[in-house]
């Protein structure tokens, strides 16, 4: 009995649980109906402004062409009433003088007809009615003034709700992953007009390959990118990779994301390299020794000269057992007692490698700095090829020369 008192309660805790997950569903489905006629309604909403605003432009364009042929008629209607003028006026001189003439026809007097006839022909002469054009200034037609809306009405019959922008696709060779900083590029698989602005988003990630869900970290938007590259500066050197990804926005949607990428962003790793040192010095894994005799009473000191011993300045040893075996190493000359990190020279424009020196440091790298021939040198261990610079002399420093800073990765 009791058995089956279980298990009727665990079917009495599943039908529950299934109900409420009905239930839950059922309300999901209310809300999404509401939303879709909320959003409904905002897009009538937006869809009416939209074209009440086109309908103001073509009632603003109406207007102004209207004006534009209202004063095209008025200017002609003022130069043909202006010619009407002058014609009425050379008229009736006109009449006038061939009233005179038909008189003058009646004089029976020789002498007086000769002197009217004189008159009449002078008047004739300079009468404004043969001064006269007989033809319209300006012409009655206004086919000049008709608009022909056929490529609109097109391009009007074509308008369409906005496409969701594609894609775009991140272009990893064209990237750049330099220290602390990142620069990303893309590109749109086909060139879209509308495209307004680009989203990136970006995520910090410990691992390589593909993004899981567990344990990722929160994606930090940079939006409203007017570029199709964008750098990411500050970033940390102890950050393993970067994941990012990328959208397309026109004015009404966002499309999808790009297929996210992930871009390294390595931390240097410093060690001190034993083939590299002076001839005077042992290079171990954490520390090094000076050794005046090249190998024997050797005094540990942790990266620099042990300052409680009593060895004098060290000078060069050349009869240490262990010369003629590090004699590979005999590049350090005098008192150069050196043991390096990687040393790399690029080109300043070009940012080409030209060559690079190996070496590697366990322990944290400090810029060096160096005052030699009047110049200040900086190495700060960069990667950049502006990393390393060189202050030469002021007048108010270090000596006369004129004070500039110039790159000499």
């Amino acid at each position: 009995m009791d058995e089956e008192r279980e298990t009727l309660q665990r079917i009495v805790s599943t039908l529950v649980n299934k109900n409420d997950e009905i239930h839950n569903f059922i309300d999901m489905l209310n809300h999404t109906i509401s939303n879709v006629q909320v959003n409904s309604s905002n897009a009538i909403s937006e869809l009416d402004e939209e074209f009440d605003g086109l309908y103001s432009v073509l009632h603003e364009m109406k207007g102004s062409m209207a004006n534009t042929i209202q004063q095209e008629e008025a200017r002609k209607i003022q130069a043909l009433q202006d010619q009407l003028s002058q014609c009425s006026r050379a008229l009736e001189s006109s009449e006038e003088l061939l009233e005179l003439a038909v008189q003058s026809l009646d004089i029976k007097n020789p002498v007086e007809l000769l002197e009217a006839a004189r008159q009449i022909k002078d008047s004739v002469t300079v009468a404004s009615a043969f001064r006269l054009s007989l033809k319209p200034k300006v012409s009655d037609s206004m086919t000049h003034m008709m608009v022909d809306f056929a490529l609109e009405k097109r391009m009007l019959q074509a308008v369409k709700f906005l496409p969701v922008p594609k894609a775009p696709e991140i272009d990893v060779a064209a990237c750049l992953v330099a220290d602390n900083c990142i620069t990303i590029s893309w590109r749109m698989p086909e060139e879209d007009s509308r495209i307004d602005h680009f989203v990136l988003e970006y995520r910090k990630t410990n691992f390589d390959g593909l993004p899981r869900l567990k344990g990722e970290q929160h994606w930090e938007l940079v939006d409203y990118i007017k570029a199709t590259q964008y750098t990411l500066s500050g970033l940390r050197f102890d950050t393993k990779y970067m994941n990012l990804r990328v959208q397309a926005c026109n004015k009404a949607v966002a499309g999808e994301y790009s297929d996210p990428v992930t871009l390294e962003t390595k931390a240097f790793v410093f060690s001190l390299d034993s083939t590299s040192s002076h001839l005077n010095l042992k290079v171990e894994d954490t520390y090094v020794e000076w050794d005046p005799t090249g190998g024997k009473g050797q005094e540990k000191i942790k990266g620099k000269e042990n300052k409680n011993s009593n060895t004098a300045s060290p000078k060069r040893s050349t009869n240490s057992p262990r010369a003629s075996a590090r004699g590979s190493r005999d590049r350090f000359a005098g008192e150069s007692y050196t043991v390096l990190g990687q040393l790399s020279f690029y080109n300043a424009s070009s940012k080409a490698l030209l060559h690079t020196f190996r070496a590697k440091f366990t322990q944290p790298l400090l810029p060096g700095f160096m005052i030699w021939c009047g110049g200040l040198t900086v190495m700060t261990g960069l990667q950049v090829p502006s990393a390393v610079k060189t202050l030469q002399k002021s007048e108010n420093g270090l000596g006369g020369s004129t004070s500039s800073l110039n790159n000499v990765a």
